[in-house]
């Protein structure tokens, strides 16, 4: 059956129609625009014309108001919402409610402790995502910056939504990762990249060709 995949920051037709082909079952687009991987509506939906059913489409927001997400979803047909930054469970809930589709919440990962933010997110989250914390640098993004942390942390934990693991995965870290931390569903962006904001088609393909051995 294979473990699942997100393929996330797609910029490119041809990226997205190996992450397609492979049989990746997120697509993920980024509207943060500090981010080398950050679209414009108009160009996300170009990139989303065509996909239908194959893949859910996910955009990826960080601390953004109504108003700039409604401006995307006005040009891009999303399927879910990923929720980035530092948003409070109320705000996700409240986007939510407003904006009809299943969010994706993503929590920052350093140490055990960190795990117990995930806990109040379960009610107003569709989606937990375990991530990196960034780099302590002025600056420094989000997400996609390349960095694990100790998959040892999830190993036989619970919750009540179904997760992701993301941070610094490459097609041969895959399997390492999935069998320590048990996730059934993994999230890559940098790892499948030729350089910041550039999707190699190639090693999409890679990726999701171990992901289905597993």
């Amino acid at each position: 059956m294979g473990v699942a995949v997100k393929i996330c920051g797609l910029t490119s037709a041809a990226a997205v129609t190996a992450a397609v082909e492979g049989g990746a079952a997120y697509l993920g687009f980024v509207f943060y625009p500090p981010s080398p991987r950050a679209l414009s509506p108009e160009r996300a939906a170009g990139l989303c014309a065509g996909i239908g059913g194959a893949a859910a489409r996910v955009g990826l927001f960080v601390d953004a108001d109504d108003e700039a997400i409604a401006a995307v979803l006005a040009r891009v047909p999303l399927d879910l919402l990923q929720f980035h930054g530092r948003e409070s469970p109320e705000r996700v809930a409240a986007a939510r409610a407003r904006f009809g589709r299943p969010i994706i919440k993503a929590v920052a990962v350093a140490g055990g402790a960190d795990l117990a933010v995930a806990t109040a997110y379960e009610d107003a989250a569709d989606l937990l995502l375990f991530d990196a914390k960034p780099p302590p640098r002025r600056g420094a993004l989000p997400g996609g910056n390349g960095r694990a942390f100790d998959w040892e942390l999830l190993a036989g934990r619970a919750w009540r939504r179904p997760w992701l693991l993301s941070g610094g995965l490459t097609a041969a870290l895959l399997p390492a990762a999935v069998a320590v931390s048990g996730a059934a569903i993994v999230d890559v962006s940098s790892g499948v990249e030729a350089r910041p904001g550039c999707k190699d088609p190639d090693k999409i393909r890679e990726f999701l060709a171990v992901a289905r051995t597993l």
